[in-house]
């Protein structure tokens, strides 16, 4: 199996299973417990925010565990909207957010909170001036996804963090880096962040895991009430064996992060520079081999229909994304690609090629191989 699809979701590690596994049968208390064993619990929990929040030069006490990226986001925005309604009620955002940041943003308008939605350009990098433009007085939050999830593009977050904080230093600046964190780079303190989320099932962690920091001394609101768990930021009964394989999985990233970015480098290459010698017709979306992130390789195939080609890829046991969730009867694609400029008939071709530290370059040299016959036969079908 060539698994190429780990933007969507990666293997858990053995280290890290074997840990987690290791906490639900033996360190199972419940941390709120005074007990040895809960107290043994909260202790894990303890640790692992100390080693997320050294590896994105945080405090300890800034790092909220979450059950993923989606309600990180939806908590970033919708707790912003909450805790700061009486300072104002205008958001920004860019048109290539995930729908986790999207939808909630969306459902504020609902409710009467004004939107302005960043352009990208055509490689999907957010207009300086644009962002300079829309903030306002009234602005109380700006959330900016650092790696997209589609296409791989890194925003300048340090350089858009500085403007934000410059144009109105009151202004909450949240990161989506579900994409990013453990692959690259971060610094809270240097890129102006107030709030960032992450996934554990992004970085070989389980899933149903992940974190939010938030910087101390913000009024966002909570999500969920009850216990009072988490500084009375998020009720619940701590998730422990989560907590615990979640930092261990970001620990191995965080050691390896150069090695790791250096080795799917190789790997995006081998298979870009293979389908470009190989085939006709087809598109890098975004930037180029060295801008993007290592991680994500998105290209169009003209002539060819994504969904089939992914299921034709499926069938030689390669397992790679369509590049947008198209509707054929609406004739819309996807929300970034579009976003950037391309029509229904350039997205609909688009495939996700997404690595990660297990994968080889021997996998991308087969890839291309079985693409050289595919793409041809799908094309010949498809006049």
């Amino acid at each position: 199996m060539i698994y190429f699809d780990n933007a969507a979701t990666t293997q858990t590690s053995p280290a890290v299973a074997e840990k987690l596994a290791d906490m639900l049968c033996n360190e199972f208390a419940n941390p709120a417990s005074v007990s040895k064993l809960g107290l043994l619990a909260e202790k894990e929990i303890r640790k692992s925010a100390d080693c997320l929040s050294r590896g994105i030069h945080a405090k300890p006490e800034e790092i909220y565990f979450t059950s993923g990226g989606t309600e990180g986001d939806n908590w970033a925005v919708f707790g912003t909207a909450a805790g700061y309604h009486r300072r104002g009620k205008h958001l920004i955002t860019t048109q290539t957010e995930h729908p986790a940041v999207k939808n909630p943003m969306k459902a504020l308008e609902e409710q009467g909170y004004e939107v302005t939605w960043l352009g990208v350009d055509e490689k999907g990098y957010v207009d300086v001036e644009e962002l300079k433009n829309a903030i306002r007085p009234d602005t109380i939050l700006v959330s900016i996804i650092l790696v997209n999830n589609e296409t791989g593009i890194i925003q300048d977050v340090q350089k858009l963090g500085s403007i934000i904080k410059e144009k109105n230093s009151a202004i909450l600046f949240h990161v989506d880096a579900v994409q990013a964190f453990g692959k690259y780079p971060i610094d809270v303190q240097k890129m102006k962040i107030d709030m960032l989320t992450m996934s554990g099932h992004k970085i070989h962690g389980p899933k149903g895991t992940g974190m939010l920091y938030m910087k101390n001394g913000l009024h966002v609101k909570p999500l969920l009430l009850g216990g009072g768990q988490q500084k009375g930021q998020r009720a619940g009964t701590e998730n422990a064996p989560g907590a615990a394989a979640l930092a261990m999985a970001a620990e191995a990233c965080f050691q390896d992060m150069d090695k790791n970015a250096a080795h799917v480098l190789q790997i995006k290459k081998a298979l870009q520079e293979g389908i470009f010698s190989s085939i006709e017709d087809v598109r890098v979306n975004g930037d180029s081999l060295e801008k993007a992130s290592p991680y994500v390789l998105n290209m169009t195939f003209a002539g060819v229909r994504s969904e089939v080609l992914l299921h034709a890829l499926e069938q030689e046991d390669i397992y790679v994304s369509a590049g947008s969730a198209c509707d054929s009867k609406k004739k819309t694609g996807s929300a970034e690609l579009t976003a950037m400029g391309y029509s229904f008939e350039e997205i609909e071709g688009t495939i996700r090629f997404s690595f990660s530290r297990y994968n080889t370059v021997e996998e991308a040299e087969l890839c291309v191989e079985k693409l050289k016959k595919i793409v041809p036969f799908l094309r010949k079908y498809n006049r």
